[in-house]
């Protein structure tokens, strides 16, 4: 059963379509956007060993000249250099005003892809085929594309809205294990912030720690719910100048603990995990929530299969200094996303270092 979910912006607007076996009609999806003849498919070399020849040869059968260019799996790749290597491939055929990327994987490929498609020719259009639970329901939606600095995640980067999110679940069928949890964690996090039924729903799951313990129905639910919830945020604050700063829940500590594992230990989804357990437990400290629902967090994010502690031989001072390069600081003062209900979420300040460091020390202690 096909759902389309509108993301209403000033400029830009544009559709999100769950719709299972889309995939293999990519090109019949893309015809009606009016893009140009020549088109650019990003991947990975495992994404495109499962679907890159079905892809070009759908969008082919539609009429476009596709030329491809494939960038190694992992977030330690989503540099700069990598960048250059899209750019390389769209000078060599030419890739116009008219011409447009196509982003077919997961929130790196989605990233990457989307901030090459913002910087060639000063912007080409682009749209987000995301072939992973964690770019269906999150990286895919609002346009945020960028690399990351050897110091922080995310550090470069542009707003660029695609023409179109198109996600088949059925792919979701040969994601690793792992993957599938890395995208439940941000699934839970929009029943932190946002849906508190979806929260509950996902309670009331006997598994979630692998996709084939899901049923057809609550994967729809999962997909559908978790994009509205984005498509929502995003249409009334596009770039982030305030309710969209909910959407970084969980990320502020989880940003850190990626960057200082040198994305290596940890995938973003896991790293997610630790920062909502750890945003819970400052929330409960700073007398924000309750310990009910601090536990209930906590409970499904092992539910979930996702770590709860902090990875071990992690410096807490480091830790600590390295959220003075997120993007959310102000004025020298680290700005957290904490939860007061199950379903609602503040922005603040009010976390010291020392309530920091005492949450930290108990994650790290307890691992």
């Amino acid at each position: 059963m096909n759902a389309v979910i509108s993301v209403d912006l000033p400029q830009n607007s544009y559709e999100v379509a769950i719709a299972p076996g889309s995939l293999s009609q990519l090109g019949a999806w893309l015809q009606p956007l009016g893009l140009g003849r020549k088109l650019m498919l990003v991947s990975n070399p495992m994404i495109f060993r499962r679907y890159g020849e079905g892809a070009i040869a759908s969008l082919e059968a539609a009429g476009f000249d596709v030329c491809h260019a494939l960038i190694p799996a992992g977030e330690r790749y989503k540099t700069l250099g990598s960048i250059q290597k899209l750019y390389d491939v769209a000078l060599a055929h030419r890739l116009e005003r008219s011409s447009a990327v196509v982003a077919l994987g997961g929130g790196v490929v989605g990233d990457m892809a989307g901030f090459a498609a913002a910087t060639w020719l000063r912007g080409i259009r682009f749209v987000q085929v995301p072939t992973s639970l964690l770019a269906m329901v999150d990286a895919s939606i609002g346009g945020k594309t960028g690399v990351n600095h050897p110091h922080g995640k995310n550090l470069i980067g542009a707003f660029h809205q695609p023409r179109l999110v198109l996600i088949d679940p059925e792919v979701l069928a040969t994601l690793p294990p792992r993957e599938f949890r890395a995208g439940m964690a941000e699934v839970i996090k929009y029943g932190v912030i946002w849906d508190a039924d979806l929260f509950q729903q996902l309670e009331q799951a006997k598994r979630l720690d692998q996709q084939r313990y899901v049923s057809p129905e609550l994967m729809q639910t999962i997909l559908t719910r978790s994009c509205q919830a984005k498509a929502h945020v995003v249409s009334k604050d596009e770039k982030e100048a305030g309710l969209r700063a909910i959407l970084n829940y969980g990320h502020t500590i989880g940003h850190a603990v990626e960057s200082l594992t040198g994305y290596k230990l940890v995938n973003h989804g896991e790293a997610v995990g630790i920062g909502m357990v750890a945003a819970g437990a400052i929330a409960l400290q700073l007398n924000l929530w309750d310990a009910d629902s601090n536990r209930r967090q906590t409970a499904l994010i092992q539910k979930a299969g996702l770590p709860t502690r902090l990875p071990a031989g992690l410096d807490l001072e480091d830790i600590i200094a390295t959220l003075q390069t997120d993007k959310k600081v102000k004025a020298g003062q680290v700005r957290f996303i904490l939860p007061t209900q199950i379903g609602t979420v503040i922005e603040t300040d009010q976390a010291t270092p020392a309530v920091i460091r005492k949450v930290l020390l108990a994650m790290a202690e307890a691992a």
